[in-house]
C-alpha cells in the first residue's frame, strides 16, 4: 500500500520499469519501498494516459549486460520521454556509463547505485526541475577492501541489500519476520538452523526492517543473497560496475524469506552474481549449505531454488544439500559458458567437456531427475570450428533441461575486447543459429524423457477446463518452460501438486494431478 501524502504533496507519482535479470527486480522493490515510505505513489502509467494513472516520473532500472540489453534500456528511456514524463535512469547501464550516458541521452537524468539510499530526494529534485549531476563511472570493486573479510563493514551501498535495523522506538515490530537477537522470534540466533548470532553493532532488541515493496503478486519471488563478483572472466564487465562480492547476513535472508512467505510467496529464487561464493566474506564458505535448510524451513515456503552457480566452485557438500534437503529444488543453474578447454582458458574460466560431463554425472548420481540449465557464448575471439564441434558434442551428451545460446560481443573495458582472432559478425550469427537449433531439439528431447515421471508442480495460474500452469522443480520462472497440470480437483495458486507427466511440447510439459493434490512436503507439514 502507498503511504498517504502529506498536505501539499501533489504530483509525486512514479512508474518503475524494470529491465534485465531477477537481481534487478529485487533492486526495484527496494527503490519502491524507499519511495513509498517517502510519500511517492507508485503508478502504472509511463507518463502518458494509458488508461491507468499518469506518472510524473518514470524511473527505469536499466540493464547493461550485453548490447541488446543496452539498446532495450535506451529505447525504454526514449519512449518514456516521448510520452511526456520526466525520465530517470538507474540500474546497471546508468551505473556503468554515468555522465557519458547523461550527455548522450539528455532526455534522462542518470543516477548511481549510491543514490538509492536517497532516491526520494533525488526524484523530488527531478520533479522540481533540477538537473542532478551524473556520476563519473568508476570501478566499484575499489570501493571495498581486497580481503573479503573486510567488506561487510565497508559501508558501500549495495542495491537489494535493503534490510535495515528497526528503530529503538519500534524494536522488533517492523513487520512479519523481523524478530531480532535476544527475542524468541523466528530467523534469529540459529533457533531453527544453527545460523550464528547477528554481528556486533546491531542494537539488542531490534530486528531487521524489510526495505522492500513487492511489485507483483507472483507466488515465486527472487531473494538476493549477495552482490558483486570476484571472478575475472575476460568477457564480463559486471564486476566493474556491480563491485566485489558481498554476502548478505543469513539472519537478514531468513527474515526476508519470512516476510515474503507472509505476502503469499511459496517459492524463493536465490539470486546473486555468484551464489557458490556465498559466505566467503562472512568467514564460512559452506554457509550456503546451512542457509538452504533454514530457508526451506520457513513456514509457507514450499520450495527454494538456487541460481547462478559456478561449476569451479560447486562443492560435493553443496551438491548433497541441494539434492537431499526437503524443500530445496535439485536444480543446477551452472555457468558453463563453453565446453572447449582452450576457449574457456581464454575466457579465464575453468573446465572442459570431460570435466563438465563428470560434474553432471555426480549430480545425477545424487538425484537422477535433477534439473540443469546453462548459457553458452559462441564466437569468442579465437574460437575455431573445432571448438564449436566440441561444444556441440557436449550439448549432445549433457542432456540439459534448458540451454541459452548467445553470440559474443565486445564489452567496454574487458580483456576479451582486445584479444586477437576476433570472429566476424556473420560467422557469429551463423554459429548462434546453428547451435540454437540444436539446443531447441535437445531441450525437447530432454523434456520428452520426463514423460512418466511424477513431479511436484507449483501452481502459478489457473487456465481453463481443469487446466493449470505451474513450475516443476527443474523449471525456473520465465526461462525454463512450464508444466500444464490437468486436475479434476479445483486447485489454487500457490498449491504444490504431485503430477505425472503425460506429454511434452518443446520444453513445456503436460501432467495429470495424482489423487493426492498436495506434495509429500506439504502433507508432512499438515500432519
Amino acid at each position: 500500500m502507498s503511504s498517504p501524502r502529506s498536505a501539499g504533496q501533489k504530483g509525486r507519482t512514479v512508474s518503475l520499469v524494470t529491465l534485465g535479470c531477477a537481481r534487478n527486480e529485487v533492486d526495484s522493490e527496494e527503490l519502491a519501498a524507499r519511495l513509498d515510505a517517502a510519500g511517492w505513489t507508485l503508478a502504472e502509467g509511463a507518463g502518458a494516459d494509458d488508461g491507468g494513472e499518469v506518472a510524473d516520473v518514470v524511473l527505469v532500472n536499466t540493464c547493461g549486460f550485453i548490447q541488446a540489453a543496452k539498446e532495450e534500456s535506451i529505447d525504454q528511456l526514449l519512449g518514456a520521454a516521448a510520452a511526456g514524463a520526466k525520465v530517470v535512469a538507474a540500474g546497471c547501464l546508468a551505473e556503468r556509463y554515468g555522465a557519458g550516458l547523461a550527455e548522450s541521452l539528455p532526455e534522462a537524468q542518470v543516477l548511481s547505485f549510491d543514490d538509492y539510499g536517497d532516491i526520494a530526494a533525488r526524484l523530488d529534485a527531478v520533479l522540481a526541475g533540477q538537473r542532478w549531476p551524473a556520476h563519473a563511472p568508476r570501478d566499484r570493486r575499489r570501493l571495498l577492501p581486497i580481503s573479503p573479510a573486510g567488506r561487510p563493514a565497508a559501508g558501500a551501498h549495495l542495491p537489494g541489500h535493503g534490510t535495515v535495523a528497526a528503530t529503538a522506538a519500534d524494536p522488533g515490530t517492523a513487520g512479519p519476520g523481523t524478530a531480532g537477537p535476544g527475542t524468541a522470534g523466528p530467523g534469529t540466533a540459529g533457533l531453527r538452523s544453527g545460523i550464528p548470532d547477528l554481528p556486533a553493532g546491531v542494537a539488542p532488541a531490534s530486528g531487521p526492517r524489510i526495505m522492500r515493496r513487492r511489485l507483483d503478486n507472483d507466488v515465486v519471488a527472487p531473494l538476493k543473497i549477495a552482490s558483486g563478483c570476484d571472478r575475472r572472466c575476460s568477457f564480463c564487465a559486471i564486476p566493474a560496475f556491480r563491485g566485489a562480492f558481498v554476502s548478505r547476513p543469513p539472519q537478514d535472508l531468513v527474515a526476508e524469506a519470512e516476510w515474503l512467505a507472509d505476502s503469499g510467496v511459496r517459492e524463493l529464487l536465490l539470486v546473486s552474481e555468484n551464489s557458490t561464493s556465498y559466505g566467503k566474506d562472512l568467514g564460512d564458505l559452506r554457509l550456503l549449505e546451512t542457509l538452504l535448510p533454514a530457508l526451506a524451513a520457513v513456514p509457507g515456503i514450499e520450495r527454494v531454488r538456487v541460481s547462478y552457480l559456478q561449476p569451479a566452485e560447486l562443492r560435493p557438500g553443496l551438491v548433497q544439500v541441494m539434492t537431499s534437503t526437503p524443500g530445496v529444488a535439485p536444480y543446477f543453474d551452472l555457468s558453463f559458458q563453453h565446453a572447449s578447454g582452450r576457449v574457456l582458458r581464454a575466457m579465464r574460466r575453468f573446465g572442459d567437456r570431460e570435466r563438465f560431463c563428470g560434474l553432471l554425472d555426480q549430480i545425477r548420481a545424487a538425484a537422477p531427475g535433477a534439473g540443469v540449465r546453462s548459457n553458452f557464448i559462441v564466437g569468442f575471439p579465437g574460437e575455431t570450428a573445432g571448438d564449436v564441434d566440441e561444444l556441440q558434442r557436449f550439448l549432445s551428451d549433457a542432456r540439459l533441461d534448458a540451454i541459452g545460446i548467445f553470440g559474443y560481443s565486445d564489452e567496454d573495458g574487458t580483456e576479451a575486447a582486445s584479444l586477437p582472432g576476433q570472429v566476424a559478425a556473420d560467422d557469429i550469427a551463423r554459429r548462434v543459429e546453428d547451435l540454437a537449433d540444436l539446443a531447441e531439439e535437445l531441450m525437447a528431447q530432454r523434456a520428452a524423457e520426463r514423460i512418466g515421471e511424477t513431479l511436484d508442480v507449483l501452481i502459478q495460474e489457473p487456465l481453463t477446463g481443469g487446466r493449470y500452469s505451474g513450475l516443476a522443480a527443474h523449471q525456473a520462472p520465465e526461462v525454463d518452460g512450464s508444466t500444464t497440470v490437468l486436475s479434476d480437483d479445483v486447485l489454487s495458486v500457490g498449491d504444490m501438486v504431485s503430477a505425472t507427466v503425460t506429454g511434452s511440447d518443446g520444453v513445456d510439459l503436460v501432467a495429470e494431478a495424482t489423487a493426492a493434490t498436495a506434495s509429500p512436503r506439504r502433507r508432512a507439514a499438515i500432519r
